[in-house]
């Protein structure tokens, strides 16, 4: 009898043991799962609604060297933009390829960094991989603004996304729809990591100074650590988020010449390389509009990208959560 009661004791735990890890397994799944839908969703509305100002800055970084520049400031880009090309195909050209790739990147930023943070530790994510062929399209049609632009010269004429994406391939290659990948890795990664790393530690400070029951951070507050946390990021990276622009939206160098000329500009560098246009950029230009020039729209982006975008996803994190709760929710 006490062998068989034994052995009864010991299946019992061990279908405890089972039970426990299937459990801790099912949870994680949830969590995983409430994570991408949150960021995901968060991330791809952020980027809707800040598209115009990436448009505008993607313009002062990548405008032709001329004096005056056509282009000053974040206003001034801005006001010419709307007068000469209007909102559509002016402030919100390269929409399309922007939101193509900016759902499967989202989603994998935020899954990345769940399993990272959960693992291993929030050293950026590889979610570049996902939309960078929609980014060399995004950013060259912010660039251009509408078909046969007169107000603008960028060196490319594409009449919608899809025109974009044969001309490419036909005159460059497939190998252009990657064109800049280093540089947007480069610029990526820190800024993953430094924006992650800087919300979760005014996230740990602001549940402190707001001390509430829940542990939850005000819907204000909330707001403030994600700008604060994309705004520091962002101004840190300027340097690389300029390299990023000038690599992709380059007009192919053409054999006989290492650079390109074009009419009413002086000639254009032909960049090979992120170090060799950190290097180039500030030696011509010093650190301000050498290396720093688009950081008040790139500033402005990065904070109202991230405080919009957080705050969707703990929102979402939330109500999932609350639908868990009332057998609404699996």
């Amino acid at each position: 009898v006490v062998p068989g009661i034994q052995e009864s004791s010991w299946g019992h735990k061990l279908k405890l043991v089972i039970v426990s890890t299937n459990a801790t397994n099912v949870s994680g799944l949830f969590l995983l799962t409430q994570v991408l839908i949150g960021g995901g969703l968060g991330g791809t509305i952020a980027d809707f609604l800040m598209h115009s100002i990436d448009t505008v800055k993607t313009r002062l970084q990548g405008q032709p060297v001329t004096n005056p520049p056509k282009y000053h400031n974040m206003f001034h880009t801005y006001s010419t933009i709307i007068r000469e090309e209007g909102v559509t195909r002016g402030l919100y050209g390269g929409i399309a390829p922007a939101m193509t790739g900016s759902l499967p990147g989202t989603t994998l930023y935020f899954g990345t960094y769940e399993y990272t943070k959960r693992t291993l530790t929030a050293a950026g994510c590889p979610d570049t991989i996902a939309h960078l062929a929609g980014e060399v399209l995004k950013t060259r049609m912010q660039l251009q603004g509408r078909y046969n632009n007169p107000s603008f010269i960028s060196g490319y004429n594409y009449k919608n996304t899809w025109h974009a994406l044969q001309m490419v391939i036909k005159h460059d290659g497939t190998g252009a729809l990657f064109q800049g990948y280093r540089a947007t890795l480069v610029r990526d990664v820190p800024y993953s990591a430094l924006q992650f790393a800087f919300y979760e530690k005014l996230k740990v400070e602001a549940k402190k100074w707001e001390a509430h029951p829940d542990g939850k951070m005000s819907l204000p507050v909330e707001t403030a650590c994600g700008a604060v946390a994309g705004g520091m990021a962002g101004f840190l990276t300027t340097p690389l988020d300029v390299m990023k622009t000038l690599l992709q939206t380059q007009v192919k160098r053409p054999s006989s010449s290492k650079s390109t000329n074009l009419p009413g500009v002086s000639a254009q560098k032909y960049y090979v390389g992120i170090w060799d246009g950190l290097k180039w950029n500030l030696k011509q230009y010093g650190v301000i509009y050498g290396l720093f020039r688009g950081v008040g729209p790139r500033v402005s982006w990065t904070a109202m990208q991230s405080a919009i975008m957080f705050v969707i996803y703990e929102q979402a994190l939330h109500l999932q959560e609350n639908m868990r709760q009332l057998g609404y929710w699996p």
